[in-house]
């Protein structure tokens, strides 16, 4: 079965920092492409990044480049987000995917 865990969302002021972490087991993590993604409430879903199984690409959306990275760990199954220089318009339910499955989110606002 496969199993998407997020965690490391949280309440963090503007300009504030966040790491966020997905666990993931039940499918062959190490040769799979990771998305993050996000959901505003009423909103649709956004791309945030994207980094190939080895982790040696990774992409990322217009709204977040450069303030936003996206890792991973093939050896324990982990992917990770890291959220830098956040903004009150960063606030939305984020989501690791691969093709169609993705976890319960974890909810990250920003707020002061």
């Amino acid at each position: 079965e496969v199993q998407l865990v997020e965690s490391g969302g949280g309440l963090v002021q503007p300009g504030g920092s966040l790491r966020l972490s997905c666990a993931a087991s039940g499918f062959a993590f190490s040769t799979t492409s990771m998305d993050w993604v996000r959901q505003t409430p009423g909103g649709g879903l956004e791309w945030v990044s994207t980094i190939n199984p080895e982790g040696t690409f990774k992409r990322y959306g217009h709204s977040v480049s450069g303030r936003f990275t996206i890792s991973r760990d093939n050896t324990k199954a982990m992917l990770y987000l890291q959220l830098n220089s956040l903004r009150i318009e960063d606030t939305a339910m984020y989501y690791c995917r691969f093709n169609d499955y993705r976890g319960q989110g974890t909810q990250v606002t920003v707020s002061s």
